[in-house]
């Protein structure tokens, strides 16, 4: 519920600013009409950037790839016992 507060009140204030905007006359209003969409591809382009930045971070856990490595052969075995072919690899 926090969450949503904390976005409605982003909303509010980004609107109530748009609308001070229109009405003072300080930005043409050719422009004005256009800060809506120059804001959403803002965020847009801030979400690409960070998912950018997550994916150059990415953690690399070498000790977690050979315990999946060890699970995976042990699933095979049981398989295998069990009759099913799971192939040569």
């Amino acid at each position: 519920m926090k969450h949503i507060v904390k976005i409605l009140t982003l909303l509010m204030a980004i609107t109530s600013l748009w609308v001070g905007l229109i009405q003072a006359s300080v930005v043409p209003r050719s422009h004005t009409w256009l800060l809506p969409i120059y804001f959403i591809v803002s965020l847009g382009c801030y979400g690409l950037l960070m998912v950018g930045v997550g994916l150059m971070q990415f953690p690399t856990c070498p000790q977690e790839a050979l315990l999946l490595q060890q699970e995976v052969v042990e699933a095979k075995d049981y398989l295998k016992q069990r009759g099913v072919d799971v192939g040569s690899s």
